[in-house]
């Protein structure tokens, strides 16, 4: 995480009277900065915060000086574990947190909040960062509708048929990637939908910040030439009126040509296309020369 704001050049934190219950509050997804005033208070007054992972939350607790007992709580939790954490919830304040960003957005926390209102103790969010709204934010896409929906599964198949039950979604799709996988989610996104605006958001609130939008054939074959690091937003914009799932051969090569030579455009068509990479470069050199 980058560090931002120092203990010591922090305001007074705002009053709070610690109040039984279960807080869960958004911790910053890179820059320690992001961090609220009030998210810091209720940090501050905490008798317990369960986090996904007690080193990074550790990390972050010691850039602002502050001390709490820690319990680890992520999706691999036992109900016993859950159990014993909603119990102090219900005399002493108790916080959630997940390594980034706002707990249960694609973070461990769901079965946990669930079980605490069923046995009543008093829930309260402490807003802040989200890695998916900070991306909405600056790709530039259609904002006034949305829908996030998480990891695309792994396996080719399932995210082909994943993308294709959201064809019809009439706002942009927001997805979390890695690395590893985001090229073959954007020749998936380029095989359905070649003339969509998409963006590819990494880095957030860090050091090498990246908003890029395109084509996903375009995308694809930037990222095949610039492997990506660290986590990233996959954004869809949404369908236009006449849009139908279609396999254009030449919109995905020219807009493969617009980020790589015919070559590797032809190559990143065949992954998506199953057509026969000779009769794409073929073609692909046919373009290039229009």
């Amino acid at each position: 995480m980058d560090s931002c704001v120092r203990p010591e050049a922090l305001p007074s934190l705002p009053a709070w009277e610690p109040v039984a219950g279960l807080y869960i509050v958004a911790t910053p997804i890179g820059n320690l900065g992001d961090i609220t005033l009030r998210a810091l208070a209720v940090l501050q007054g905490a008798a317990l915060i369960a986090c996904e992972d007690t080193r990074v939350t550790g990390k972050l607790l010691k850039h602002y000086g502050l001390k709490a007992r820690l319990q680890r709580l992520d999706d691999h939790a036992s109900p016993e574990t859950r159990a014993r954490v909603i119990d102090e919830a219900r005399v002493s304040p108790v916080v959630l947190v997940s390594d980034a960003g706002t707990p249960l957005i694609s973070d461990p926390g769901y079965r946990l909040v669930r079980e605490a209102r069923a046995a009543g103790v008093t829930v309260t969010s402490i807003p802040g960062p989200c890695a998916a709204v900070s991306a909405l934010a600056m790709a530039g896409l259609p904002s006034d509708r949305f829908l996030f929906a998480g990891f695309l599964p792994v396996k080719d198949k399932a995210r082909l048929e994943t993308l294709e039950g959201l064809a019809g979604v009439a706002g942009t799709l927001v997805f979390y990637e890695t690395a590893p996988r985001l090229e073959r989610s954007l020749l998936a996104i380029a095989e359905l939908w070649p003339m969509r605006e998409v963006a590819v958001a990494r880095e957030l609130t860090k050091l090498h910040e990246e908003c890029r939008t395109g084509t996903a054939a375009a995308l694809a074959a930037h990222y095949a030439a610039h492997p990506p690091k660290g986590e990233i937003v996959l954004l869809i914009g949404p369908a236009g009126e006449d849009e139908a799932p279609v396999r254009d051969t030449d919109a995905l090569l020219r807009a493969a040509l617009a980020e790589a030579g015919p070559g590797k455009a032809a190559g990143l068509v065949a992954k998506a296309t199953g057509i026969d990479r000779a009769a794409l470069y073929a073609r692909a050199l046919e373009l290039k020369g229009e």
